[in-house]
């Protein structure tokens, strides 16, 4: 078929297209001001930014993974040993704010499961609620009964007496099974 074809029906594509004569006008003044800006202004202070980039990219440095070794807690401290003293309590207030936000993530999670589930939350969420009740229990056995101005030396004397009633109840028990 290709064979059959006629020439004159499908004409091949002229072998070089003519050419357009450009009429030649004022240049454009916002083209200018533009071009200039870019030159003068922008190409140096992108060249800086990246140049520092550049710098900043060979030391990275991720403070979100730093890693702070723990002080020695409040019972550890020698007497009379004040850095000690504030150390701890520093580390103390640390702990008591991580403890509080894990109690909001999880009181977090456990709002977002009963407004995911709806009607059906007793049923599909009671792992959150389990997962609360068992967190919230250790806040209020570490941090309860404080106040605002809690601090490590108050909260160590409470772990204290909690730890001397565990003993009464456990001499307690053995005496009542003997």
């Amino acid at each position: 078929m290709a064979e059959d074809s006629d020439r004159e029906v499908y004409k091949a594509p002229p072998s070089r297209t003519p050419v357009v004569e450009r009429i030649t006008s004022v240049p454009n003044p916002v083209t200018i001001i533009q071009t200039v800006f870019n030159y003068v202004i922008d190409a140096p202070v992108t060249f800086v930014r990246e140049w520092i980039e550049r710098q900043q990219a060979k030391n990275r440095y991720y403070y979100y993974h730093q890693k702070f070794r723990r002080v020695p807690d409040l019972s550890e401290c020698m007497e009379g040993d004040y850095l000690c003293f504030y150390e701890a309590e520093a580390q103390w207030r640390r702990d008591r704010m991580v403890d509080q936000q894990i109690v909001e993530i999880i009181r977090e999670r456990l709002g977002a499961c009963k407004h995911r589930e709806g009607p059906n939350q007793f049923q599909n969420c009671a792992k959150e609620v389990e997962q609360l009740a068992q967190v919230t229990k250790a806040y209020q056995e570490k941090y309860g009964d404080l106040g605002v101005h809690g601090n490590a030396r108050t909260c160590l004397m409470k772990q204290k007496h909690r730890m001397m009633e565990e003993r009464k109840k456990e001499n307690a028990q053995e005496n009542a099974s003997q």
